[in-house]
């Protein structure tokens, strides 16, 4: 079956028509930065020094060509997809269709297209704060990150909750416009010291464990208990340790809602996906991001402002790596025996 790529080229429409008002206003100077932001000729706070040009942090700007490559990848996999017949989530069934939940990542299915348009979205967002210095740049590169990780949270807990489809999209446009609104008229944490990106890593990867591991029976609630402590076994490692959670509990309260997915949990998962070697490397490709991102600031003594080759554009390209990685993890899921995909 041939299939007209549609959302392939819609993308690379909107994708064109955002480089063009990228140019057309970078080229008028872009007028005022955000008030955090650097003057030109300054070390800007990802290492970087301000540029006058068109683009503000140039290495910066540019490694997040990455995930619009990535992105792009991706809805080109998921054309391929549609002419091979491999299409899940009640579209086309063939030969060779994926089963269960994982069927959402394949052919041009709305959360399959939500990732990949979730994907390419990180790359402009980025690239207006890092490129111009704006306000909304930053507004608009951190709605990108909450954006792209809602994904996998809304998509697990839809699987775990039984909810309707409509739910789940409806709970994603949800959160998402209420972090954007409360962003821009609030502020980064929506006044109540709450950092959604980072909740929303810790919730996807509690939310796998019950996905994985979590069955009616003997330890059904231990599995939930656990489950929420392992969203601090991740956060320790990524710096956000006990102890300081302790010292700043007005700054980490938010850590409390790593036990959201066990009180939405109502069922076990209908499919049962690879972790080796897409999730780990994924999962790798992103912690040798956040390693390297340490560096790339202002205050690290790694930090080599003029050099063409900056730490945060290699924490741009890693991540883009690691969405990559997810995609092909998010498609490994087969049916588990007994348990009802509906």
């Amino acid at each position: 079956m041939r299939s007209v790529p549609g959302p392939f080229w819609i993308a690379i429409a909107v994708l064109a028509a955002f480089a063009a008002a990228f140019v057309a206003v970078g080229l008028g100077g872009w007028g005022a930065p955000a008030a955090n932001e650097q003057a030109i000729g300054e070390v800007s706070r990802w290492c970087e020094r301000v540029s006058g040009g068109l683009l503000r942090e140039p290495a910066n700007t540019l490694g997040n060509l990455g995930f619009v490559a990535v992105g792009l990848a991706i809805f080109w996999v998921l054309v391929r997809d549609e002419r091979a017949g491999r299409r899940g989530g009640g579209g086309l069934v063939g030969p060779d269709a994926a089963p269960g939940p994982a069927g959402r990542f394949f052919g041009n299915t709305p959360t399959a297209l939500l990732y990949a348009s979730a994907v390419t979205f990180l790359g402009p967002g980025s690239m207006l704060m890092h490129g111009s210095h704006l306000r909304a740049g930053a507004w608009l590169d951190n709605v990108s990150m909450v954006a792209y990780i809602l994904v996998p949270c809304v998509v697990n807990l839809a699987t775990l909750g039984g909810w309707r489809d409509r739910t789940m999209y409806a709970a994603y446009g949800v959160v998402l416009a209420a972090y954007a609104a409360g962003y821009w008229f609030i502020g980064p944490d929506l006044g109540i010291g709450l950092d959604l990106f980072e909740l929303g890593i810790g919730t996807w990867i509690v939310s796998e464990v019950l996905y994985r591991w979590w069955t009616p029976g003997r330890w059904s609630v231990a599995t939930r208990v656990g489950s929420g402590l392992m969203g601090f076994a991740l956060a320790a490692a990524f710096g956000i340790t006990p102890a300081k959670m302790l010292a700043s509990p007005g700054h980490y309260w938010w850590v409390a809602l790593f036990w959201l997915p066990a009180l939405i949990l109502r069922r076990p998962a209908p499919d049962r996906r690879r972790y080796t070697p897409w999730f780990w490397l994924g999962f790798g490709s992103f912690f040798a991001a956040y390693v390297i991102w340490q560096t790339g600031t202002a205050t690290s003594a790694l930090c080599s402002p003029d050099s063409p080759i900056q730490a945060h554009a290699i924490w741009h390209l890693l991540c883009a790596l690691a969405t990559a990685c997810f995609f092909v993890f998010l498609r490994t899921g087969r049916p588990v025996p007994g348990v009802a995909r509906a």
